[in-house]
């Protein structure tokens, strides 16, 4: 009989069949290495009954359908002592985890607060649910069924230390990708000198392109809370002193300031620009007899300045009123303001002030009830005596700034101040001329650890006066038309001032950028997120 070549046995052919058959068994041993770190039940675990089964998973997306609505959720910083023994919900987001053995622990995070929960086999917890967890994604949302335990020693990594949650339940609400872009811990840790600690630290880019995950840090959540609390400050405080709040056009005819550091616009067939300030409208409403107002909002410069302390959007706290006879009566009333917030936020925000300290050195801020003020010459003088020469008509550089406040903190023991009388060539067109001094002005500055974070002054309400200082300044008369307009029909004298919040809080709080305290922070090289 004749055997074709192909039915002959060929020692090639089985060598290769071997090869084969190792690369399909190291391919099904990886398959199952895979699975098991995905949290799949291993081979042998398979006939255990899992006794957890239906008090665990991922929750099916929540489309408000009206499920659950009754169930009632305990935040985590109210977990302590009073609720031992009990059973309660708690919806956070999973910060870390890790397995050991039998039991898996991992802190659970609500806004800046935490807690410790354990997940340990029992007769009520299976080892599959126990390894679920585990696998749980970090910065997940859970929601956990757990019952309050005291805890023996304290727990000293979370904020909540005397109770731990021991977990019944474990469902996932919404779960965060596996590789994030940067860690919460490395996010938070303490910016210290200490050699012997670690220095693992996120830079500012990366902060600001993942600002969502940056924005979880404790220190992060207390910055802008106190942030909050300087605008509610300022609103109930100067409600309760009679003003009221306006809001104003942010897309105007002429620059406000005047100046070229003005954003230009495309405005149907014309171009229109970004106010640079509330200021004429401001003074408006003075002019209709609203007296006293202030307003809060969106501010923008077109200054291509990338220093720690400039944005090209911010927000502004601004406000103006009348007075009688001189316009100290609104300079006392804006100093009174900022005393009055500084110790609103040391009353009420003191755990965040507290909170920022654990990451960021954070000098507590000194101030005087009444506060200083000096006039300019007063500055001239003591720079002079510190060996810098500034000339009488003009502006002072930032380094001049700094180095007055901290002349200022030594001789006086304050890091707030008003500066007054500032030169007139330095200031905008609308500002009042010093009767007594030709080159003066009836205008002022206050600062914060040796930064400004006011500017004001008494205003011209002449229109004839006004008319004459807009052209000495090169302002198109016939853009700024309705503003003049508005002091020929009789208007009192007033003054007011504009504030930077994001400046204040940042120097309230000692910290060195102001892309600290603006959440999503504009600047020549930055407009995403």
């Amino acid at each position: 009989m004749v055997v074709s070549e192909a039915q002959v046995p060929v020692e090639g052919d089985a060598a290769s069949s071997k090869k084969a058959a190792k690369k399909a068994a190291k391919a099904a041993e990886k398959q199952q290495k895979k699975a098991e770190h995905k949290g799949a039940v291993p081979q042998n675990e398979t006939s255990e009954p899992d006794i957890s089964e239906g008090q665990y998973g991922v929750l099916k997306l929540i489309q408000s359908t009206g499920e659950n609505r009754d169930r009632v959720y305990v935040d985590v910083k109210e977990l302590g002592l009073a609720l031992e023994g009990k059973d309660v919900w708690v919806r956070a987001r999973l910060q870390t985890s890790r397995g050991i053995g039998k039991q898996c622990f991992a802190v659970l995070r609500q806004n800046s607060s935490t807690v410790q929960l354990l997940m340990r086999v029992s007769d009520r917890v299976s080892k599959q649910m126990v390894k679920f967890t585990g696998n749980i994604t970090k910065e997940s949302i859970v929601d956990i069924y757990a019952t309050v335990v005291k805890t023996s020693p304290a727990v000293e990594s979370c904020t909540v230390q005397d109770v731990e949650l021991a977990g019944l339940q474990v469902w996932v609400v919404s779960s965060a990708k596996p590789q994030l872009p940067l860690q919460i811990e490395d996010a938070s840790r303490p910016e210290t000198d200490d050699p012997e600690g670690l220095k693992i630290r996120v830079n500012q880019d990366t902060r600001l392109d993942n600002r969502v995950l940056d924005l979880r840090t404790p220190a992060n959540q207390a910055i802008f809370r106190l942030e909050a609390g300087v605008c509610r400050l300022f609103r109930d405080i100067l409600t309760k002193r009679g003003f009221v709040e306006i809001h104003t056009p942010k897309i105007i005819s002429a620059a406000s300031e005047g100046g070229a550091n003005v954003f230009t616009v495309s405005y149907f067939k014309s171009s229109a620009y970004l106010a640079q300030s509330p200021q004429l409208y401001k003074q408006m409403a003075i002019a209709a007899d609203f007296d006293k107002v202030f307003t809060v909002g969106a501010v923008f410069r077109a200054e291509d300045s990338n220093t720690h302390r400039h944005l090209t959007e911010f927000v502004g706290l601004d406000l103006e009123m009348s007075f009688k006879h001189h316009y100290h009566e609104v300079l006392d009333t804006i100093g009174q303001t900022f005393t009055d917030i500084f110790r609103g936020l040391q009353d009420q925000y003191a755990s965040e002030i507290a909170t920022v300290g654990q990451q960021f050195k954070v000098e507590p801020f000194k101030f005087l009830d009444p506060p200083l003020r000096l006039e300019f010459p007063q500055a001239i003088s003591m720079l002079k005596e510190a060996g810098v020469t500034v000339g009488e008509e003009d502006d002072l550089s930032t380094p001049d700034e700094k180095l007055l406040g901290r002349l200022v903190r030594a001789k006086y023991d304050t890091d707030f101040y008003i500066l007054d009388k500032y030169p007139l060539a330095v200031r905008p067109f609308y500002t009042m001329p010093d009767p007594n001094n030709p080159k003066a002005s009836n205008s002022y500055d206050m600062f914060m650890r040796g930064e400004e974070i006011l500017s004001g002054a008494q205003r011209i309400h002449d229109p004839e006066f006004l008319t004459e200082r807009a052209k000495h300044h090169g302002i198109d008369i016939s853009k700024i038309a309705a503003y003049i307009e508005s002091f020929r029909l009789g208007c009192p004298p007033h003054a007011g001032g504009g504030i930077g919040m994001e400046r204040v809080v940042m120097l309230y709080l000692g910290l060195d950028n102001i892309r600290k305290t603006s959440m999503f922070p504009r600047d020549p090289k930055r407009v995403t997120p």
